[in-house]
């Protein structure tokens, strides 16, 4: 995205008017909506609001999770039992209601 530097006058409403150009670059018109996120730096950041929300503990956590796997670290096959039983589970419907038999460890 192209860097956009545009002034615009806080109304008494406490109401801007998005420049055409900011509008352009969000992709928003009539009727969309648009976030505001408050950084801890007093940073502003305008966003479309049904633009994918990027929470940072999350980014950071596949980043190490790509580095993992991409070294082969930290990832292992599922037990073979696991592996059957999710396998069993995708062809086998599932009543969420049923009485779980045995011991469960929570």
């Amino acid at each position: 995205m192209p860097n956009l530097h545009e002034i615009s006058t806080l109304t008494s409403k406490g109401q801007v008017t998005l420049p055409k150009s900011i509008r352009q670059a969000l992709g928003v018109d009539v009727g969309s909506k648009i976030a505001f996120d408050l950084r801890e730096d007093g940073e502003i950041v305008v966003t479309r609001a049904d633009a994918a929300h990027e929470d940072p503990a999350i980014g950071a956590f596949l980043t190490v999770l790509a580095s993992d796997i991409q070294n082969g670290r930290n990832v292992h096959p599922l037990p073979a039992e696991l592996l059957a039983a999710l396998a069993r589970g995708a062809v086998e419907p599932v009543d969420l209601a049923d009485e779980i038999d045995g011991d469960v460890a929570l």
